[in-house]
């Protein structure tokens, strides 16, 4: 009896093991990608002319919910009610992975897919803005250190931060935290012009990163939201991807940033310097079990894709060399997966 209990209870261990692992998946045959509202376009239009050239798969069904939401549910686990893709604006954190792999998801297999800026834009019948990474900090920014000591934001307006700039009062939507352009903006932009501010050696580190809420809206839905708060304030400025930009010229109008306009051709040149790899993680444990993850990748990485004169490229996507494309193709077919380490 003793035998044939223990027998039982590890046969139970391994039918629950196996349930956690590929077999889980048989039950589904759809492709499932959250993620980045900046990937989401592109990955939109991958899905349905992926569909539409291997008819045998189901078309993918793409969400949003920003890069930090798309992780989260990426590294819930492994089955079923789990995504097989999360679509990324930055690329993935230590501890994301480290959450990865304490729940199961331990083959990560990140693809690069091109480039995208991000934009400052306003109201086409606004003024032109000419933006410095420090005039954007000195616009939002809690505190200012001005003579000799940490004062609360004066600015009223774009012209009081800096007298080439329009007479419009400060208004900026940026993205929430959920979004990987946020930390890309406090990177490239934040960052940036607080140094560039010349803050003393004991600046707490609040001043950097702490922003007025009188002037920023922080915006955790996709651009849409963000354009939305332009047409019901046409003072305000947003924060957007190059692509959403382009794909609605008729009613915004873009900024410079340090005399660059941001363009395909300026982010490719590494001359706009607010742009940003793009990229989606592939949950490797669902390869070869929830069908076409493979067949899906090795498309969307196809030159008539994501290369120089593509379909993405049309949508706004600038391309990656095919040379830098060919070897993140190469170390997902090889199974190649991220660690912790790989990204500190």
């Amino acid at each position: 009896m003793k035998n044939a209990l223990k027998a039982s209870v590890a046969a139970l261990a391994i039918i629950g093991a196996f349930a956690t692992t590929g077999a889980f998946a048989q039950s589904r045959d759809t492709i499932q990608i959250a993620g980045s509202s900046t990937v989401l376009p592109f990955a939109s239009i991958v899905a349905e002319e992926f569909s539409a050239a291997n008819p045998e798969f189901k078309t993918p069904v793409v969400g949003s919910g920003g890069t930090g939401g798309g992780l989260r549910q990426f590294c819930e686990g492994v089955g079923t009610s789990t995504i097989d893709i999360a679509n990324a604006s930055r690329r993935i954190r230590a501890g994301e992975i480290e959450t990865c792999n304490k729940n199961g998801v331990k083959d990560i297999r990140e693809v690069q897919i091109g480039y995208d800026g991000i934009v400052f834009a306003v109201s086409i019948g606004k003024e032109d803005f000419k933006l410095e990474p420090v005039h954007v900090y000195k616009a939002i920014a809690a505190q200012l250190f001005i003579d000799g000591k940490w004062v609360a934001n004066p600015n009223k307006s774009w012209k009081d931060v800096d007298a080439s700039l329009p007479d419009q009062p400060i208004a900026l939507a940026i993205p929430a935290s959920n979004h990987g352009t946020r930390e890309v903006f406090e990177e490239r932009v934040i960052a940036a012009g607080f140094k560039a501010s010349n803050p003393p050696a004991d600046a707490p580190k609040e001043a950097q990163s702490a922003f007025r809420q009188d002037v920023v809206i922080e915006i955790a839905g996709d651009y849409t939201e963000t354009l939305a708060r332009l047409q019901s304030n046409p003072n305000t400025v947003g924060v957007f991807g190059l692509s959403f930009y382009d794909q609605n010229r008729d009613t915004l109008k873009v900024a410079t940033v340090s005399g660059v306009e941001p363009t395909l051709e300026t982010i490719a040149a590494g001359r706009y310097p607010v742009s940003r790899p793009l990229f989606f993680y592939v949950k490797g444990e669902h390869i070869g079990v929830v069908p076409g993850i493979a067949e899906y990748v090795a498309f969307f990485l196809s030159p008539d894709i994501a290369g120089v004169g593509g379909r993405l490229e049309s949508a706004g996507l600038i391309p990656a060399p095919a040379d830098e494309t060919a070897k993140f193709l190469a170390a997902f077919n090889e199974g190649k997966s991220l660690s912790a380490a790989d990204v500190k």
